[in-house]
């Protein structure tokens, strides 16, 4: 008489199954991890966007606050100086009325005549100033990954709020 045992049924994945699913992983994880690495440039021209549109439309509130009352313009207890032709003056006031934050950003101030780039420093304007994001502020990306804000020079020419960078110079 012969004595047959029943098998067990399998339980778990044999070592070739296990292997192919790590291949598979590992192939996905190639082809979609270039795609994360460049998401920071991407995040930085976003936020540069909307310092961008900050400036624009705090620079446009204070020109109609203006017209109603030639002064300088206070927004939350800060007060904005106005120029003669009723724009925004380029300074650390506009920043702040502006709701940016220097733990976010960091203001570079220009001078009477246009402040050249240097290895780690954008182009300030002449009567503006430059905002970088703190992460990169004083590195080689910084140069090119800025918004800018020149104030009027004259009447009825509204200041210049220059447009965001791309990703690609944000990396």
């Amino acid at each position: 008489m012969s004595v047959t045992r029943a098998r067990g049924a399998q339980s778990g994945f044999t070592l070739i199954e296990l292997i192919v699913v790590i291949v598979i992983l590992g192939i996905l994880a190639a082809v979609a991890l270039p795609r994360f690495t460049n998401l920071s440039g991407d995040a930085r021209v976003a936020s540069l966007n909307a310092v961008r549109g900050s400036l624009a439309s705090t620079a446009a509130t204070a020109r109609g606050a203006w017209l109603v009352n030639p002064a300088n313009v206070t927004f939350e207890n800060i007060t904005v100086q106005m120029d003669a032709n009723g724009y925004p003056l380029a300074g650390q006031t506009l920043f702040d009325a502006a709701g940016l934050n220097a733990n976010d950003y960091t203001l570079l101030l220009g001078g009477a005549a246009v402040t050249a780039a240097t290895a780690t420093t954008p182009v300030i304007p002449a009567n503006g100033f430059a905002v970088v994001p703190r992460g990169i502020a004083g590195t080689a990306t910084a140069v090119n990954c800025f918004v800018s804000y020149t104030q009027s020079i004259a009447a009825n020419t509204p200041p210049t709020v220059s447009l965001a960078p791309t990703a690609a110079n944000c990396r």
